[in-house]
Protein backbone atom coordinates (compact mmCIF):
# COMPACT_ATOMS: atom_id res chain seq x y z
CA UNK A 1 0.00 0.00 0.00
CA UNK A 2 1.41 3.32 -0.90
CA UNK A 3 2.41 5.32 2.79
CA UNK A 4 0.02 8.42 2.77
CA UNK A 5 1.07 11.66 3.96
CA UNK A 6 1.00 12.88 7.20
CA UNK A 7 0.89 16.45 9.41
CA UNK A 8 -0.08 18.27 12.69
CA UNK A 9 -2.15 20.81 13.09
CA UNK A 10 -2.44 22.92 16.66
CA UNK A 11 -5.87 23.59 18.02
CA UNK A 12 -7.22 25.02 21.21
CA UNK A 13 -8.22 23.53 24.69
CA UNK A 14 -9.10 25.53 27.67
CA UNK A 15 -5.98 26.45 29.09
CA UNK A 16 -3.53 25.45 26.12
CA UNK A 17 -3.22 23.75 22.87
CA UNK A 18 -2.15 20.23 21.40
CA UNK A 19 -1.25 18.75 17.98
CA UNK A 20 -3.79 16.85 15.77
CA UNK A 21 -2.60 14.21 13.19
CA UNK A 22 -4.23 13.33 10.30
CA UNK A 23 -2.88 11.69 7.45
CA UNK A 24 -4.00 12.32 3.37
CA UNK A 25 -4.06 10.37 0.28
CA UNK A 26 -4.65 11.22 -3.48
CA UNK A 27 -4.45 14.30 -4.79
CA UNK A 28 -3.55 17.45 -2.23
CA UNK A 29 -4.81 19.79 -4.89
CA UNK A 30 -8.16 18.00 -5.51
CA UNK A 31 -11.51 20.04 -4.02
CA UNK A 32 -13.30 16.83 -3.34
CA UNK A 33 -12.38 15.83 -0.08
CA UNK A 34 -13.10 13.06 2.18
CA UNK A 35 -12.76 13.26 5.39
CA UNK A 36 -12.79 10.24 7.84
CA UNK A 37 -13.08 10.35 11.36
CA UNK A 38 -12.83 6.86 13.74
CA UNK A 39 -14.16 5.56 16.92
CA UNK A 40 -13.71 6.28 20.53
CA UNK A 41 -10.22 3.70 20.68
CA UNK A 42 -9.19 3.59 16.98
CA UNK A 43 -6.73 6.11 14.82
CA UNK A 44 -7.08 7.64 11.43
CA UNK A 45 -4.92 4.27 9.60
CA UNK A 46 -8.59 2.23 10.74
CA UNK A 47 -9.47 3.94 6.55
CA UNK A 48 -6.20 3.05 5.29
CA UNK A 49 -8.03 0.88 2.72
CA UNK A 50 -11.00 2.89 1.92
CA UNK A 51 -8.16 5.79 1.25
CA UNK A 52 -6.22 3.66 -1.56
CA UNK A 53 -9.38 2.80 -2.99
CA UNK A 54 -11.01 5.98 -3.23
CA UNK A 55 -7.76 8.44 -3.65
CA UNK A 56 -8.06 8.84 -7.54
CA UNK A 57 -11.02 10.51 -7.06
CA UNK A 58 -10.81 11.88 -3.92
CA UNK A 59 -8.71 13.68 -1.20
CA UNK A 60 -9.09 11.38 1.43
CA UNK A 61 -7.90 12.97 5.00
CA UNK A 62 -8.23 10.52 8.21
CA UNK A 63 -7.52 12.09 11.42
CA UNK A 64 -6.60 11.04 14.96
CA UNK A 65 -8.75 12.27 17.35
CA UNK A 66 -7.05 14.14 20.52
CA UNK A 67 -5.85 11.85 23.04
CA UNK A 68 -5.44 8.83 19.99
CA UNK A 69 -3.10 7.38 17.33
CA UNK A 70 -0.41 10.17 16.60
CA UNK A 71 -2.41 13.28 18.44
CA UNK A 72 -1.66 14.95 21.62
CA UNK A 73 -3.45 13.44 24.80
CA UNK A 74 -5.33 15.96 26.39
CA UNK A 75 -4.38 17.16 29.81
CA UNK A 76 -7.95 16.56 31.26
CA UNK A 77 -10.76 13.28 31.40
CA UNK A 78 -13.22 16.06 30.90
CA UNK A 79 -11.54 17.17 27.94
CA UNK A 80 -12.85 13.88 25.55
CA UNK A 81 -15.99 15.34 24.61
CA UNK A 82 -17.90 16.05 21.48
CA UNK A 83 -17.62 19.47 21.87
CA UNK A 84 -13.75 19.58 21.81
CA UNK A 85 -13.70 17.14 19.05
CA UNK A 86 -15.83 19.17 16.57
CA UNK A 87 -13.59 22.49 17.72
CA UNK A 88 -10.87 20.38 16.45
CA UNK A 89 -12.12 19.13 13.17
CA UNK A 90 -13.31 22.53 12.13
CA UNK A 91 -9.48 23.54 12.36
CA UNK A 92 -8.42 20.54 10.18
CA UNK A 93 -10.88 21.61 8.02
CA UNK A 94 -9.45 25.43 8.05
CA UNK A 95 -6.32 23.56 7.33
CA UNK A 96 -7.18 21.67 4.50
CA UNK A 97 -8.22 25.12 2.79
CA UNK A 98 -11.65 23.62 0.87
CA UNK A 99 -14.83 25.05 1.91
CA UNK A 100 -16.65 21.77 2.47
CA UNK A 101 -16.19 18.00 2.71
CA UNK A 102 -17.80 14.97 2.95
CA UNK A 103 -17.82 13.27 6.14
CA UNK A 104 -17.25 9.36 6.60
CA UNK A 105 -17.80 8.48 10.86
CA UNK A 106 -17.26 5.53 12.33
CA UNK A 107 -19.07 5.38 15.44
CA UNK A 108 -17.41 8.12 17.92
CA UNK A 109 -16.67 9.78 14.73
CA UNK A 110 -20.16 9.66 13.34
CA UNK A 111 -21.52 11.39 17.03
CA UNK A 112 -18.90 13.93 15.63
CA UNK A 113 -20.17 14.63 12.43
CA UNK A 114 -23.82 14.26 13.76
CA UNK A 115 -22.90 17.41 16.02
CA UNK A 116 -21.50 19.28 13.52
CA UNK A 117 -23.74 19.07 10.50
CA UNK A 118 -26.41 20.54 12.84
CA UNK A 119 -25.26 23.65 12.91
CA UNK A 120 -25.89 26.49 10.98
CA UNK A 121 -23.13 26.80 7.97
CA UNK A 122 -21.49 23.74 8.67
CA UNK A 123 -19.02 22.96 6.14
CA UNK A 124 -20.36 19.32 5.78
CA UNK A 125 -21.47 18.49 2.56
CA UNK A 126 -22.60 15.10 2.55
CA UNK A 127 -22.91 12.46 5.78
CA UNK A 128 -22.02 9.04 6.32
CA UNK A 129 -22.69 7.37 9.63
CA UNK A 130 -21.04 4.21 10.25
CA UNK A 131 -22.82 2.01 12.13
CA UNK A 132 -24.19 4.55 14.70
CA UNK A 133 -27.06 6.77 14.85
CA UNK A 134 -29.06 9.35 17.03
CA UNK A 135 -29.73 6.36 19.74
CA UNK A 136 -26.68 5.22 21.74
CA UNK A 137 -27.59 1.50 23.35
CA UNK A 138 -26.76 1.00 26.72
CA UNK A 139 -25.73 -2.56 25.96
CA UNK A 140 -22.90 -1.01 23.76
CA UNK A 141 -21.67 1.16 26.07
CA UNK A 142 -21.48 -1.43 28.39
CA UNK A 143 -19.59 -3.75 26.29
CA UNK A 144 -17.60 -1.31 25.19
CA UNK A 145 -16.58 -0.08 29.16
CA UNK A 146 -15.31 -3.63 29.65
CA UNK A 147 -12.34 -3.44 27.80
CA UNK A 148 -11.66 0.23 27.26
CA UNK A 149 -8.40 1.95 29.32
CA UNK A 150 -7.97 -1.70 30.90
CA UNK A 151 -5.68 -3.51 28.09
CA UNK A 152 -2.52 -4.02 29.98
CA UNK A 153 1.36 -4.24 28.75
CA UNK A 154 1.57 -6.76 25.95
CA UNK A 155 4.93 -9.15 26.11
CA UNK A 156 4.44 -8.92 22.16
CA UNK A 157 2.80 -8.38 19.57
CA UNK A 158 1.41 -11.53 19.63
CA UNK A 159 -0.35 -10.94 22.38
CA UNK A 160 -1.12 -7.62 21.61
CA UNK A 161 -2.85 -9.38 18.89
CA UNK A 162 -4.78 -11.46 20.57
CA UNK A 163 -5.97 -9.81 22.72
CA UNK A 164 -7.11 -7.43 19.08
CA UNK A 165 -9.19 -10.11 18.15
CA UNK A 166 -11.26 -10.70 20.91
CA UNK A 167 -12.31 -7.69 21.25
CA UNK A 168 -12.78 -6.76 18.06
CA UNK A 169 -14.45 -9.76 17.09
CA UNK A 170 -17.66 -7.78 16.00
CA UNK A 171 -15.50 -6.51 13.15
CA UNK A 172 -15.80 -9.44 11.20
CA UNK A 173 -13.98 -11.38 9.12
CA UNK A 174 -10.33 -9.73 8.39
CA UNK A 175 -7.66 -11.97 7.02
CA UNK A 176 -4.75 -12.89 8.86
CA UNK A 177 -2.18 -10.10 7.29
CA UNK A 178 -5.20 -7.23 8.15
CA UNK A 179 -5.12 -8.18 11.91
CA UNK A 180 -1.25 -7.87 11.93
CA UNK A 181 -2.07 -4.54 9.83
CA UNK A 182 -4.76 -3.69 12.52
CA UNK A 183 -2.55 -4.41 15.52
CA UNK A 184 0.52 -2.59 14.71
CA UNK A 185 -1.56 0.58 13.90
CA UNK A 186 -3.38 -0.02 16.98
CA UNK A 187 -0.29 -0.52 19.81
CA UNK A 188 2.82 1.77 19.97
CA UNK A 189 6.15 0.21 22.25
CA UNK A 190 6.30 0.68 26.31
CA UNK A 191 9.13 2.88 27.54
CA UNK A 192 9.85 -0.58 30.00
CA UNK A 193 9.26 -3.15 27.36
CA UNK A 194 6.63 -4.65 25.67
CA UNK A 195 3.69 -2.52 23.84
CA UNK A 196 0.25 -0.77 24.99
CA UNK A 197 -2.73 1.03 23.01
CA UNK A 198 -2.38 3.65 21.36
CA UNK A 199 -4.90 6.16 23.01
CA UNK A 200 -4.95 7.80 26.26
CA UNK A 201 -6.39 5.01 29.49
CA UNK A 202 -8.29 8.48 30.98
CA UNK A 203 -11.07 7.88 27.84
CA UNK A 204 -11.98 5.32 29.86
CA UNK A 205 -13.51 7.58 32.38
CA UNK A 206 -16.04 8.92 30.21
CA UNK A 207 -17.47 5.74 29.33
CA UNK A 208 -17.59 4.64 33.25
CA UNK A 209 -19.58 7.17 33.87
CA UNK A 210 -22.23 5.92 31.62
CA UNK A 211 -22.14 2.33 32.33
CA UNK A 212 -25.30 0.71 33.54
CA UNK A 213 -27.44 3.84 32.63
CA UNK A 214 -30.11 4.19 29.65
CA UNK A 215 -29.71 4.73 25.91
CA UNK A 216 -29.03 7.90 24.88
CA UNK A 217 -31.09 9.39 22.56
CA UNK A 218 -29.87 12.51 20.35
CA UNK A 219 -32.65 12.44 18.06
CA UNK A 220 -33.12 16.64 18.57
CA UNK A 221 -29.56 16.92 17.10
CA UNK A 222 -30.34 14.50 14.25
CA UNK A 223 -33.63 16.46 13.08
CA UNK A 224 -31.01 19.64 12.81
CA UNK A 225 -29.16 18.16 9.94
CA UNK A 226 -30.05 18.57 6.59
CA UNK A 227 -27.94 17.23 4.21
CA UNK A 228 -27.73 14.31 2.24
CA UNK A 229 -26.81 11.12 4.86
CA UNK A 230 -26.28 7.49 4.60
CA UNK A 231 -26.38 5.31 7.79
CA UNK A 232 -24.34 2.35 7.30
CA UNK A 233 -25.34 -0.22 9.77
CA UNK A 234 -23.47 -3.82 10.99
CA UNK A 235 -25.93 -6.53 10.38
CA UNK A 236 -25.17 -8.05 14.01
CA UNK A 237 -24.78 -4.25 15.66
CA UNK A 238 -25.59 -3.87 19.34
CA UNK A 239 -25.16 -0.06 18.95
CA UNK A 240 -27.05 0.63 16.32
CA UNK A 241 -30.35 -1.16 15.84
CA UNK A 242 -32.79 -1.66 12.62
CA UNK A 243 -35.83 0.02 14.58
CA UNK A 244 -33.07 3.15 14.71
CA UNK A 245 -31.82 2.91 11.06
CA UNK A 246 -36.09 2.68 10.23
CA UNK A 247 -36.26 5.79 12.39
CA UNK A 248 -33.73 7.31 10.28
CA UNK A 249 -35.09 7.22 7.17
CA UNK A 250 -38.13 8.65 8.43
CA UNK A 251 -37.52 11.95 9.79
CA UNK A 252 -34.46 14.70 10.11
CA UNK A 253 -32.43 14.08 6.90
CA UNK A 254 -34.47 11.15 6.15
CA UNK A 255 -31.02 9.08 5.23
CA UNK A 256 -30.42 6.19 2.82
CA UNK A 257 -29.34 3.09 4.74
CA UNK A 258 -27.10 0.13 4.04
CA UNK A 259 -26.39 -3.51 5.94
CA UNK A 260 -23.28 -5.22 5.76
CA UNK A 261 -23.81 -8.67 6.50
CA UNK A 262 -21.51 -10.53 8.78
CA UNK A 263 -20.28 -7.35 10.70
CA UNK A 264 -21.00 -6.16 14.58
CA UNK A 265 -19.98 -2.79 15.60
CA UNK A 266 -18.34 -1.34 13.26
CA UNK A 267 -17.62 -2.00 9.40
CA UNK A 268 -13.82 -1.44 8.97
CA UNK A 269 -14.07 -0.97 4.71
CA UNK A 270 -11.30 -3.43 4.83
CA UNK A 271 -13.25 -5.12 1.63
CA UNK A 272 -14.45 -3.71 -1.57
CA UNK A 273 -18.06 -4.54 -1.03
CA UNK A 274 -18.41 -2.36 1.98
CA UNK A 275 -15.82 -0.16 0.12
CA UNK A 276 -18.50 -0.10 -2.44
CA UNK A 277 -21.01 1.59 -0.30
CA UNK A 278 -19.14 4.21 0.43
CA UNK A 279 -18.42 4.73 -3.20
CA UNK A 280 -22.14 4.53 -4.30
CA UNK A 281 -22.89 6.79 -2.32
CA UNK A 282 -20.86 9.67 -3.47
CA UNK A 283 -21.22 8.81 -6.84
CA UNK A 284 -24.90 8.72 -7.00
CA UNK A 285 -26.17 11.48 -4.14
CA UNK A 286 -25.66 14.81 -5.63
CA UNK A 287 -24.11 17.25 -3.03
CA UNK A 288 -26.06 20.21 -2.33
CA UNK A 289 -25.22 23.54 -4.16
Amino acid sequence: MNAPREAFVLCSHPGGLHRVHYYEWGDPTNPRVLLCVHGVTRNGLDFRYLAEALSADYRVVSVDVAGRGLSDWLPEASLYAVPQYVADLVTVIARLGVERVDWLGTSMGGLIGMALASLPGNPIARLMLNDVGPLISAVSINRIAEYIGKEPVFPDLAAAEAHIRRVSTPFGALSDAQWRDFTLSSVRPHPQGGFVMRYDPKLAESFQALVGGNDIPLWPLYEQIHCPTLVIRGAESDLLSRETVQHMQACGPRAEAAEIAGVGHAPMFHDAAQIGVVQHFLQHTPAPV
